[in-house]
C-alpha cells in the first residue's frame, strides 16, 4: 500500500467544479459562532459537491482569516449567501421548492439512518448554534427533523461533525438510489 500523492487525487479545480453537477442539499448555518466551524463547514460541502451553504444570523461571512484557515479555499468554490433571518433563506428555499430539514433532536425527529433522501428533490439541512442547537422557530417552520443517533453520554456532535456526518449519509443513499 503506498499513500498518493497530491498529483493523484484527480482534484477538480474551482472551475471545474462550479461546472459540475451538484448533489441537491443546501446547507443552512443558523447562527453558528465558531469561524473554524464555519471553514470545516465549507470543506465538508466541497468535499460532497454540494449546492451551497448559506450563513445565516450571527454566522460570519468569508473572506475572514480564520474561516480560511480550516476551509482551505473551500470558499471560492462552493456557492454562499448571507441571510440576516434564517426564516427568510427558509422562505427563499421553499418558493425554490426545497423540501426543510431541521437536524436537531425533536419529539418527531426521523433517526439520520431510517430517513430516506428522493432523487427528484432538493434539501436544505440546518444545522443550529453550537450550544442551543437549531432555533425553536426555524423548527416550527421546517418541514421534517433529523436526529443523528448517538449512543454514549453526550446528546450532541459539534457542528462541523454533524455536517459531515449528515452530508456522508445523504450522499451516498441518493447515489445507491441512483445506480
Amino acid at each position: 500500500m503506498r499513500k498518493l500523492n497530491n498529483s493523484e487525487l484527480n482534484r477538480k479545480s474551482v472551475e471545474e467544479f462550479k461546472r459540475t453537477k451538484k448533489n441537491p442539499f443546501i446547507v443552512i448555518l443558523d447562527n453558528i459562532r465558531s469561524l473554524n466551524n464555519i471553514g470545516s463547514v465549507f470543506r465538508t460541502a466541497d468535499g460532497f459537491l454540494i449546492q451551497g451553504v448559506y450563513l445565516c444570523g450571527i454566522t460570519a461571512t468569508p473572506p475572514h482569516k480564520d474561516i480560511r484557515k480550516t476551509a482551505l479555499g473551500a470558499t471560492d468554490s462552493v456557492e454562499w449567501k448571507y441571510f440576516n433571518k434564517t426564516a427568510d433563506a427558509i422562505e427563499q428555499l421553499k418558493k425554490e421548492g426545497y423540501r426543510i430539514i431541521a437536524i436537531e433532536q425533536t419529539d418527531e425527529s426521523i433517526m439520520l439512518n431510517e430517513f430516506n433522501v428522493q432523487n427528484s428533490e432538493s434539501y436544505a439541512l440546518i444545522f443550529g448554534h453550537e450550544m442551543k442547537g437549531v432555533d425553536q422557530s426555524v423548527i416550527d417552520i421546517s418541514d421534517v427533523s433529523i436526529e443523528i443517533p448517538q449512543y454514549g453520554t453526550k446528546h450532541s456532535f459539534n457542528i462541523s461533525v454533524s455536517v459531515g456526518i449528515v452530508l456522508w449519509d445523504l450522499v451516498n443513499k441518493l447515489k445507491k438510489k441512483r445506480l
